[in-house]
Parts: C-alpha cells; structure tokens; sequence
C-alpha cells in the first residue's frame, strides 16, 4: 500500500501548499482521499486524474472538497477521455448530502443549480459506519466528532492497515479507529496551548496521546493550519509518541 500526500495544509490552503488531498495505491488501483483546495493541481503531478479508480470523502468542508469542482469538469468536457475504456461515472463514498453538496458547489447560478445533477459524472455512495469493498482496499468508517458529519477511516490492505483520523476532536471513536494500526495519519490543527474552540481539531499532544493508547506502529501528522507552528505541533506529539513526523506535500510512503 503507497500513500501519496497531495496536500497537508489545515483548514486553508498555504503559501504553495495544497490543502487535505492523498492517493493511495495497491495493485494498480488509486484510491483518492480527500480532494480540497489545490490538491487536484498536486494529482495531475503524479497521476492523469482519468486513472483515479474511486474518490473517498471524510466530510464535506472545503478544504477537503472544494477540488471536486475542478475533477467534474475534466469529467465532464475533456475533449478526448479515456472512455468507453474506463466507466464515466467515477465512484465517490461521502456523507449522504455530498450530491446535493457538490452540485450546489459547482453550479454558479440559481437555474444552473436547479438543473445541476452530477450523476453523469459520479457514482455516489453514502459513507456510513460500515467496511466495504473499495477496489483491493477494506474501508471502515468510523464517526468522528465535527461540526459537520465527518468519519474516520480506516484502511486494510495486504495485512497492514492506515487509520486516517480525517477532521475530528477527541471522541469515542477514535479509539477504534486507531486501536493496534501501523500507521495512523492523524490530524493536528493546532497546539494543545493554542486558544482553540473545544472539539473540532486535534492539537500535537492530543494525536500523539492517541497514538501511544492505541499502540499504533507510526504517526503521521497531516492538516495543519498555515498559522500554526509546524514544529512545536511535532514537538507536542514526540513528547508523547516519540515515532511521530510530521507528512509533507509530494511525500510518498509505502506502508
């Protein structure tokens, strides 16, 4: 299993940094995870976007979809896709509004959001509290504390497994997501001194304390805000977990 980050930068997109996007890949199948500002531009660096396999979102807040827009149209009027070789609709997993959602994202006007429908282009399934099938890959979503609907993710592939926090505040759940994981790829907006709202981010200390009680194998600190200092988040998270690093856009691991 490879995971590729696209994009790492929290809540915004950075100076130069793609806001939440990473690919991951098994057998030949690309699995896209996340997908928000600047991360389509990071894909086409790596991948032709027409060989994205499936498309999977934690929730739908900007910095984790706004580049769907851009997917859909490549999709929609590339002059010359790769079709009938690969189906039209691309299979996207999002919480259930995700059609309404995206529509609404894309289309610019009152008459064009009345007529917008994007299941020409998407293959749209509810993301719930469940494991699937997606291509060689096992997902269970797990529900995470946000503002908005948001899951947790955790991947199983060739007998090693990633947990992706998404965006979330410490809950119940992610325990569960994280328990016994070789690499959890957590979030961490934030330090655990910042004046922060309760509940909506994790800071440093916060994912490193999750992943010494889980007892992952690795962690990976992705989503963090271009005002916060990068290194005092890995600081916070070391002091804990001492196998923790901090995710850089275009970094590639094989896990």
């Amino acid at each position: 299993m490879r995971l590729t980050i696209l994009g790492c930068s929290g809540s915004i997109p950075g100076p130069n940094a793609a806001a939440s996007g990473y690919l991951l890949e098994a057998e030949g199948y690309r699995l896209g995870l996340e997908l928000g500002t600047g991360a389509f531009a990071q894909l086409q660096t790596v991948l032709d976007p027409f060989d994205l396999d499936a498309l999977v979102l934690s929730h739908l807040h900007a910095d984790h979809c706004a580049d769907v827009n851009s997917l859909t149209v490549l999709r929609r009027y590339h002059p010359a896709p790769p079709y009938p070789a690969r189906p039209r609709q691309l299979p996207l997993y999002a919480p259930a509004e995700a059609p309404s959602r995206l529509a609404h994202a894309y289309a610019a006007d009152a008459a064009e959001r009345a007529a917008a429908d994007l299941s020409d282009v998407y293959e749209f399934h509810e993301l719930r509290e469940e494991t699937i099938e997606i291509g060689p890959f096992d997902v269970t979503a797990v529900a995470v504390h946000h503002p908005t609907p948001a899951f947790g993710l955790r991947i199983a592939y060739g007998g090693s497994i990633l947990a992706y926090t998404g965006d979330t505040g410490i809950c119940r759940g992610l325990g569960e997501l994280a328990d016994g994981v070789d690499v959890l790829l957590s979030e961490a907006s934030w330090t655990d001194a910042a004046d922060r709202p309760q509940g909506v981010h994790l800071s440093g200390k916060e994912a490193g304390e999750l992943a010494k009680e889980a007892g992952v194998g690795r962690l990976l600190l992705t989503h963090i805000a271009p005002w916060t200092d990068r290194n005092a988040v890995l600081a916070e998270a070391k002091a804990v977990f001492p196998d923790a690093e901090l995710v850089t856009q275009g970094a590639v691991y094989d896990l």
